[in-house]
């Protein structure tokens, strides 16, 4: 079987944290790919890094995909990628746009293109209950992944998962069957999803 990446898109509080260290409980090969991340906000789950460094690895070919959010740069580096394959390791990365969902998918590996879903309501209460400081950026990044899923309603996603219908434990579970199969991701409209 070749091997597999997952890549799990939603907006902020849709559990990509809570969905990542469950796969990795369950299956310690599961890896969070920590993005390069230049400018102030969260560290945890990041690589550090400058906007020269990273435009550096863009002029060298080396950058997946690359996007600004919180004032800050983020990119997603395709030696990190094969650092991770080369181990063993199945990387889970986490991606706020469906332009960089699909950009990663060109590092030649059978990618599992999840899309996790929560109702505004659901992000604005777990972003407080996890005490982010920036709520009201956090709910004007759930209203762009909304538009953006909108602006690409027949994207093909290998699964779709309400995070509020389901526990993250059956979500890692279902995730981690895609892998295994490696099933192809489906084209579906999903206007009625994001209402």
């Amino acid at each position: 079987m070749s091997p597999s990446g997952v890549i799990l898109y939603g907006p902020p509080g849709a559990g990509k944290d809570t969905i990542t260290a469950e796969l990795s409980r369950q299956r310690a090969d599961f890896t969070l790919f920590q993005r390069l991340k230049a400018g102030p906000g969260r560290t945890v789950g990041y690589r550090l890094s400058t906007a020269q460094q990273i435009e550096a690895l863009a002029q060298a070919g080396e950058i997946l995909y690359r996007n600004s959010r919180y004032d800050a740069e983020y990119a997603v580096d395709s030696g990190e990628v094969a650092a991770l394959i080369s181990t063993g390791r199945i990387p889970v990365l986490h991606m706020g746009q469906v332009a960089g969902a699909r950009a990663v998918t060109a590092f030649p590996i059978h990618w599992v293109r999840v899309l996790l879903w929560c109702p505004e309501d659901v992000t604005r209460q777990r972003c407080r209950g996890r005490g982010d400081k920036d709520l009201d950026a956090r709910l004007k990044a759930w209203h762009e992944t909304r538009q953006d899923l909108l602006d690409h309603a027949a994207e093909p996603w290998s699964l779709v998962i309400r995070t509020d219908q389901v526990s993250a434990a059956q979500a890692a579970q279902t995730i981690d069957a895609a892998c295994t199969t490696n099933a192809p991701a489906e084209e579906r409209d999903i206007r009625e999803l994001v209402g």
